[in-house]
Formats: C-alpha cells, sequence, structure tokens
C-alpha cells in the first residue's frame, strides 16, 4: 500500500493598510512634540564661614623673604606663577579646598569677589566647618607686604559654584594697605643693596634703602617715601656721573649697587684737610705724598718733606685736571682749595672704586655658594626637619660648634644649644634670652654667608677663581 505524503499547506495572509490612513498616521508622527526631556537644575549658591589668608609672588631681588630667601618663599607660595589650573596670578584668584571645582566664584564682604584657580597643601575644610581661603595680592616687597598686612580674616561669604548665575568678579589691590614697615622684621640686620634691583616705578623697602644711600651721600634731599620716581632717578643719574659709572638709571643694577655701599662706607673719609705748600707741617706733607702716591703721582720717598719732587707731582696732577698750564702758574706745586677738592675727589673715587670690585667679587662668590647649595634655603627653628637642617648642621659642624657624628637632619635640642653657641661667638646675640636666641633668621642667615664669602675671598685673592 502506497502511502501518500501530505503536503504541508501554508496561507500567507496580506493585510492592506488604506494609502489615506498610512498618510495620516506619518502625518501625525512628524507634526506630534516630542518627548519632553527634563532640564538639569543650576547649583543654587549657598554661604559658607572662611578663614582668609594672602599669598604673593615673590622676585629675586626682594629685600626680605618671611622663609629667608626666594627659592623658600618660592616654595611657601606656590611658585608664585600660576594657580592649579595653569591660570596666570591676577588680582581676584582665590586658592580654595578641592572640594571647590576651579571656577567657583565667592562673594566676600568687605574684600571682593574672587574665583577658584589654585589649591594649596594647607587650603583645606576644617573640622569646625571653616573653609579655608588663600587670595593671591601681589609680586614682589609690596605684595609680600600687603600679604602681611592682610593677615587672618573670618568671613561669612557667599558661594557660587560653575552654571551658577554668578556675579561679576571685583578685586582691587587699591583697598589693601601695603605697608612697607612690615618687611622691617625680615630685613637681615645690614641689607645688602647689591642684593636688590629696584625698578623706576616701583613702590618698596628696596626704593627705601636706595634713597637713604643717596640721602646720606647728599644726592637725595626728598623725603623718604619707598617710590621710584623723577626725583630718585635724578638723584641715581648724578651720583653715577660722579662716579663715571656708565649703567641704567632705570633700574638699581650691581655696579651701581657697589659704588653706592662702597661711597657710603668711605663718605667721612679724607686723605687732606689742610692746604699744602713749603713750610707746611711734616704731617700733612706726608698724607699729600701718601695721596699722590695712590693716585700715580708721586714716586718718591714718603716722608714729611717737601721736595721737587712733591712739587712736580702736585704740578702734574693740576695740569691733568686743568688747575694750571705750566709751573710758573700761580698756584703751581701747591694744593690750595680748588687743588684739594679735586685730589679728595679723585681719592674717593678710586678707593670707592676698589672696594666696589671687592663687593662685587663677594656677590660673585655669594652666587656660586647658592649654586653649590651650601647655605640653608629657609629660616628654620627647633622642630623642623630636612636638608636645610642638615646644612646648618654641617656649618655649624665645619666651624667647632656642632658634634661631627650628630648631624641627622633633625632640629632638635643639641642644634639648638649649638646655634645659641654660634650666635654668641659671633656676636648676633648678647644672651641666650635675646630675641633670635636658637632660631636661624635673616641676622644669624647673613652672619654665616658673611663668613663664608669672607673666606673664600681670601682664596680667590690669593689663588685665582680656579682655586674655588
Amino acid at each position: 500500500m502506497n502511502k501518500q505524503k501530505k503536503k504541508k499547506i501554508t496561507t500567507k495572509h496580506h493585510v492592506r493598510i488604506p494609502r489615506r490612513i498610512l498618510g495620516a498616521a506619518l502625518f501625525a508622527a512628524l507634526i506630534a512634540p516630542p518627548a519632553a526631556v527634563t532640564a538639569p537644575v543650576p547649583p543654587e549658591p549657598y554661604t559658607q564661614e572662611f578663614m582668609i589668608t594672602a599669598y604673593y609672588s615673590p622676585l629675586p631681588s626682594q629685600c626680605c623673604y618671611v622663609k629667608g630667601t626666594y627659592a623658600a618663599d618660592m616654595i611657601l607660595n606656590g611658585q608664585g606663577i600660576a594657580g592649579a589650573d595653569g591660570t596666570a596670578v591676577y588680582p581676584g584668584m582665590a586658592a580654595a579646598p578641592k572640594t571647590y571645582d576651579f571656577g567657583t566664584r565667592i562673594i566676600l564682604p568687605g574684600i571682593g569677589n574672587v574665583t577658584v584657580h589654585d589649591r594649596g597643601g594647607a587650603i583645606n575644610e576644617l573640622s569646625t566647618g571653616i573653609h579655608r581661603l588663600d587670595l593671591w595680592v601681589g609680586h614682589g616687597e609690596e605684595g609680600l607686604a600687603r600679604a602681611l598686612a592682610f593677615g587672618v580674616q573670618h568671613v561669612k561669604g557667599t558661594v557660587y559654584p560653575p552654571g551658577s548665575d554668578q556675579p561679576g568678579e571685583s578685586l582691587t589691590f587699591e583697598n589693601f594697605s601695603s605697608p612697607l614697615a612690615l618687611l622691617h622684621p625680615f630685613l637681615a640686620e645690614e641689607p645688602d643693596l647689591l642684593s636688590l634691583h629696584p625698578k623706576l616705578g616701583e613702590t618698596s623697602v628696596s626704593v627705601q634703602l636706595l634713597q637713604e644711600h643717596l640721602r646720606d651721600l647728599g644726592y637725595f634731599r626728598d623725603a623718604i617715601s619707598g617710590l621710584f620716581g623723577p626725583v630718585t632717578q635724578t638723584s641715581l643719574q648724578a651720583f653715577q656721573k660722579d662716579f663715571l659709572i656708565e649703567e641704567s638709571s632705570e633700574e638699581l643694577l650691581e655696579k651701581t649697587a657697589a659704588y653706592l655701599i662702597a661711597a657710603k662706607r668711605r663718605k667721612d673719609a679724607t686723605p687732606l684737610a689742610m692746604i699744602v705748600e713749603r713750610g707746611s707741617p711734616p704731617e700733612v706733607i706726608f698724607k699729600a705724598k701718601r695721596t699722590l702716591r695712590f693716585l700715580g703721582y708721586y714716586k718718591g720717598r714718603t716722608n714729611g718733606m717737601y721736595d721737587d719732587q712733591l712739587f712736580n707731582a702736585i704740578l702734574a696732577f693740576q695740569k691733568d685736571h686743568q688747575l694750571v698750564g705750566s709751573a710758573t702758574d700761580s698756584g703751581a706745586g701747591r694744593i690750595g682749595p680748588l687743588t684739594k677738592k679735586k685730589l679728595v675727589t679723585s681719592w674717593q673715587r678710586k678707593h670707592v672704586a676698589r672696594s666696589a670690585e671687592r663687593l662685587l667679587a663677594l656677590k660673585k662668590i655669594e652666587s656660586l655658594l647658592s649654586e653649590r647649595g651650601d647655605i640653608p634655603d629657609s629660616f628654620l627653628a627647633e622642630g623642623d626637619k630636612g636638608s636645610d637642617v642638615r646644612k646648618l648642621q654641617v656649618l655649624l659642624r665645619d666651624r667647632g660648634f656642632f658634634p661631627a657624628d650628630r648631624v641627622s637632619g633633625l632640629f632638635g635640642t643639641v642644634t639648638r644649644d649649638a646655634l645659641i653657641t654660634y650666635q654668641l661667638d659671633a656676636k648676633i646675640i648678647e644672651k641666650i634670652s635675646d630675641k633670635g636666641a636658637g632660631f636661624f633668621g635673616p641676622a644669624t642667615l647673613a652672619a654665616m654667608k658673611r663668613q663664608l664669602r669672607n673666606n673664600l675671598y681670601k682664596v680667590v685673592r690669593g689663588a685665582g677663581w680656579n682655586a674655588i
């Protein structure tokens, strides 16, 4: 029996949608509004208690630094060039805790409206609920004075996060005082004008020191203001002309500074106090011969006798300075008022030049010491630790004040006591109860630098620069 295969029969049903209905559906889809999307809610401003301090951007040629040196203040102030987000420093920049997004605007009543662009190791949220802020307040000595004057302020501010309806930024330094007197505690006992480079238009302690030098030498007669303006520049130009210095007067450069220091130290020195002629006292003639020898005019014996060699030396000097034309002129060979004035000026100029050369050499040695890293870069006190403390201990050890086997980099009682002993020996302090005893501050730093420089200068004079 043949089996027949059954075929599975499938039937396809096609549903036809009328064109008019399909068109209507498409049209409805096109004109229907899209599904509603919920818009983000902008953040709301809120109030916050702040403890506010200020920081500044150090410059290499300041009169003084909070931590003792330019390098140390650069570290303390986070380089002072740009904020953590890369924004260049400007009035209105603030450092805030990490919970504050960059671009956050903060309104600080009585201070201004600032924007967060920076961070800081100590700029955080305190356990009391108060948040720390640090405001940038300028460059150099003026910025430092402004930061010190700002101090610590407690303010309730309003915070506007990014995306909120932020008010404009507004902060001006005109509302911030910058009394330069606040910098005086950070000065070394003998401020070194050679390390300062005040510029025209600047207001700073450095300018005050420049004006004081010019005043003491008789070139500046206005009140000491600290402003490097036209009067100060004119006074500086007059000094440079008298000492044959060819340097810009728009900034205090090293050669002019060295001459100012040297001239101030010798301003009361004079080689001659009396007229010199035949019959003058032997001691007066002796000084005249010594002065003319120093200036290169006298070659004979330095004694108290008025002789032909002295006459010819005076005559040669007078001719060189257009005081006489020949040996027969009135006053030839005699040191009268005009010749004496010229002699004293020439003598002072040469002495100042020699002293200035020494100062410039010492400055060069100081730069070499800085490059070698032999001197601590910051002020130090008991409890500090690190490479700067080790440098201090080595310096004290090399001078016999610190035990060689105790160099550790930890500033403890042994280091403190050794430092006090050094300070007493160097006459930085008179007794252990004096302010600064046991603290490596500006006076001690200056004294150590001075000793190192002078010791190396002796080496340079004896064996040349290659010896160091």
